[in-house]
């Protein structure tokens, strides 16, 4: 007969005695990356790579991957990039709706930015006051008294030709006439009608010449009114020149070598001088404040602080908060924008370094994925709204001109994005051509035991917790072995080892260390928290509500077990596997599946199990075997191999009408030669069943489970006191005949070279009662032996 397992074997122990230190606050932080080497590798290939799309998706745990481990990488990394230049958003004076984009040396935009603005300053106060100046009104009035001059000659010389000839030059309201003269003044009618007809005659023609003359001296007044016109805007240009020459030369001067800047100051001194207007008239239609807020500089991005390449962790990364937006302002209820409302998006501040995006929350974000898709195969950023970027709206806006982008996106995400955005995404390999997969566990070895411990000792002084004694980072490390389900392995996920630590420190209160107690308190506390369905579920075992034995030996019935996991808690607990056996043609009904509650790794593992009976008992014939299987009181969905183990044992049972001892629960997976095959789970499942024997009262209870799951067993405490003590067991099996010897406690037998078993054998009682049924149908015919049952899967056929 088996023998049970050691107490000792179910359980890893970290010892205390290689940890040299008193805390860990004497140790060293260690590199998270440390223990990620092909992970390491890939970064460093990834983060090197400069030819487009060899950007890095990270697979992991995102938070994880994100605070722990990337960015502390890539700021490290960075530290020795160089400095991108900055990123800024000129008026376009020639297409408004076309910002210039301007790339200036890091630290260049916010001087120039101040510079300008100083600029504006000075023009905003020294523009009025040249054009108040004395000097300004003295030559406006030269001018216009010189033209009003010029004028006046123009009418006094028709006026004198016109005394010559005895005619008078009048100015009326509603212009200018010419009348005989008496003296100085004009002749009235009546004097001019006792005129000679000769005189008459003599003065009409006068005047009419006169009169052309006099027409030809107004039609002179607009051309002089052009001209007057035009002395006046070459003064104010004149005088406008004198206020900017000189501070945009010295701006010129500064910046002779950008070529972009000195170009946008030629634009503002044609920009000033086309708008002379705004600032000489009382009542412009353009205010002179609009005209300086084009001179100004929209400062996109100010690398100037930054002490190598950025990094940029965006948290929500939606399509404004990628590539920007445009914002806008209501001005007598319109909506208005202009180049200095365009704001930087990550990409902006990115550009030249490294992004670091969630995929989940990338692929969550509308138009998100496809926008950074399309900035990354364009190698430039284009700031717009989505409803420009899938022509939703027609809504005239700006259009800057796109930024030259280049930028490493790192991409952190669980495995099954990479691998789904892999298989639908057809661009998505052309631009993540670098893949970097960490490590969600590390062995345990004796050498990792430094380094795990300094680990612990990084994530405690990281979030500010005390110290932790060798007893505590003993206690964490099998927490960890127990959280990878595994001896030989240690979990290297942050986000369950910091709110480990984070609650053994509250439950250490004042005390300087984190010692074993806190550990184990936290655990159990953490547990305890989740426990209400397991708690529920364990009441109804013991209520009888849900019928489980743990005493007794019954035909056609064993205790499986099975795992839930609800919320990031999982646990064990038992469940009732029957089986029914009668003559018939070769068939096992999976009620399960019938039902359409069993998955199809359970399907398969029930015909699996249909195909090693059929071997194992009718090598050379066909199988005259109707049976059943079914999870009693089960009324959700199963899926799964772990009852393979428990199913073909219970399927024996009630062939051979041979009780199985209640006692013990079984778990494993078979194949088709009866070897017992390892599953997941195994430290729940123990603890499941055991809670319910310990309610019911141990006696001797035990689990059966995988030889291979062995190394997986980190049983709690109490457990492992009661396999100490032999009031619970586990044992180990490699094969279906040991679990089978176990429960009904007969040997199994060999068959010899006709396939015959041993007497008293329970194969032997097994082909017995298969005899009678193959008998049992040739009795009554084929038909009867059918019995008109639903079948789950073909059977091996009838026999002849």
């Amino acid at each position: 007969m088996l023998q049970p397992l050691e107490a000792g074997r179910a359980y890893r122990t970290c010892p205390e005695s290689p940890f040299e230190f008193r805390s860990t606050a004497e140790l060293v932080p260690l590199d998270p990356l440390s223990g990620h080497r092909r992970a390491s590798e890939a970064l460093d290939f990834g983060a090197a790579m400069r030819p487009r799309g060899f950007n890095l998706f990270v697979l992991g745990e995102a938070e994880h991957l994100t605070h722990q481990l990337v960015l502390p990488y890539l700021k490290a990394r960075s530290a020795r990039g160089e400095v991108p230049p900055d990123c800024c958003y000129l008026h376009n004076f020639d297409d408004p709706s076309a910002p210039r984009q301007l790339r200036l040396p890091a630290g260049m935009g916010r001087v120039l930015r101040g510079d300008i603005e100083q600029l504006v300053e000075e023009l905003r106060v020294a523009i009025p006051a040249i054009f108040d100046s004395d000097e300004y009104q003295n030559r406006l009035q030269e001018l216009k008294q010189a033209m009003g001059e010029r004028q006046r000659d123009l009418i006094e010389a028709v006026r004198r030709e016109a005394k010559e000839h005895d005619i008078v030059l009048l100015s009326t309201p509603s212009g200018f006439s010419l009348a005989p003269a008496d003296g100085d003044g004009m002749m009235s009618p009546e004097a001019y009608e006792k005129l000679p007809k000769e005189d008459r005659e003599r003065l009409e023609g006068t005047v009419e010449i006169l009169q052309r003359k006099l027409q030809q001296a107004i039609r002179q007044m607009p051309r002089l009114a052009h001209e007057l016109r035009q002395q006046i805007q070459t003064l104010n240009e004149e005088m406008l020149q004198s206020v900017i020459a000189a501070p945009l030369e010295e701006l010129e001067e500064r910046y002779r070598e950008q070529e972009d800047v000195i170009a946008h100051f030629a634009a503002i001194r044609e920009a000033l001088l086309l708008h002379l207007e705004v600032f000489v008239e009382e009542d412009p239609e353009i205010p002179p404040e609009a005209i300086f807020s084009r001179c100004q500089l929209n400062l996109l991005v100010d690398n100037g602080p930054c002490e190598g390449a950025p990094v940029v962790q965006l948290d929500l990364p939606s399509h404004q908060h990628l590539v920007g937006r445009i914002e806008h302002h209501v001005h007598q209820g319109t909506l208005l924008t202009d180049f200095s409302l365009i704001r930087a998006g990550a990409l902006h501040r990115a550009n030249g370094g490294y992004l670091v995006l969630d995929a989940r929350a990338l692929l969550q974000q509308p138009g998100a994925w496809e926008t950074l898709k399309r900035a990354l195969r364009a190698g430039e950023i284009r700031t717009e709204s989505l409803e420009q970027a899938y022509g939703l709206i027609s809504t005239v806006t700006l259009e800057p001109d796109p930024i030259p982008l280049e930028v490493k996106v790192v991409l952190c995400g669980e495995r099954q994005f990479y691998y789904l955005l892999s298989e639908h995404d057809p661009e998505f390999l052309e631009l993540f051509k670098v893949q970097a997969d960490l490590d969600d566990e590390l062995p345990w070895g004796d050498g990792s035991l430094d380094a795990y411990a300094r680990l612990i000792a990084t994530l405690a002084q990281e979030a500010e917790l005390p110290p932790l004694a060798p007893s505590g980072v003993a206690a964490v490390i099998e927490r960890a072995a127990r959280l990878a389900g595994d001896q030989q392995r240690l979990m290297v996920q942050t986000r369950p080892l910091n709110d480990l630590l984070a609650e053994a420190a509250h439950w250490a209160g004042e005390a300087p260390l984190i010692t074993r107690e806190h550990v184990e308190q936290a655990v159990i506390q953490q547990r305890r928290r989740a426990a209400r369905i397991y708690e529920l579920s364990q009441e109804r075992i013991h209520r009888g509500t849900v019928m489980i034995a743990t005493q007794g030996a019954v035909v056609g019935q064993v205790n499986g077990l099975s795992v839930l996991e609800l919320g990031g808690f999982a646990f064990g607990q038992p469940s009732r596997i029957t089986a029914t056996a009668r003559p018939g043609p070769g068939q096992v009904v999976d009620i399960e599946r019938e039902a359409k509650l069993g998955g199809r790794i359970h399907t398969k593992a029930v015909m699996i199990l249909s195909r090693w009976l059929a071997n194992r008992y009718a090598p050379r014939g066909a199988l005259s075997l109707s049976a059943s299987l079914a999870f009693e009181q089960s009324y959700g969905g199963i899926e799964g191999d772990s009852a393979s183990v428990a199913e073909a044992c219970v399927l024996v049972s009630a062939i051979a009408r041979v009780p199985l001892a209640q006692s013990l629960a079984v778990t494993g997976s078979i194949n088709q030669h009866g070897e017992v095959q390892a599953v997941g789970g195994v430290n729940e499942k123990v603890e499941g069943f055991f809670a319910v024997c310990r309610e019911a009262g141990l006696a001797g209870q035990g689990v059966i489970l995988p030889a291979a799951n062995v190394p997986h067993l980190m049983l709690d405490a109490e457990v492992r006191e009661a396999l100490a003590e032999g009031r619970f067991f586990v044992y180990a099996v490699t094969h279906l005949d040991e679990a089978l010897e176990l429960l009904t406690g007969l040997e199994p037998g060999e068959p010899d070279a006709e396939g015959g078993f041993p007497q008293a054998s329970l194969n032997a009682r097994v082909a017995a009662r298969l005899d009678d049924f193959r008998r049992a149908l040739k009795r009554h015919g084929k038909e009867d032996g059918a019995g008109g049952e639903a079948s789950g899967e073909e059977g091996p056929g009838h026999e002849d």
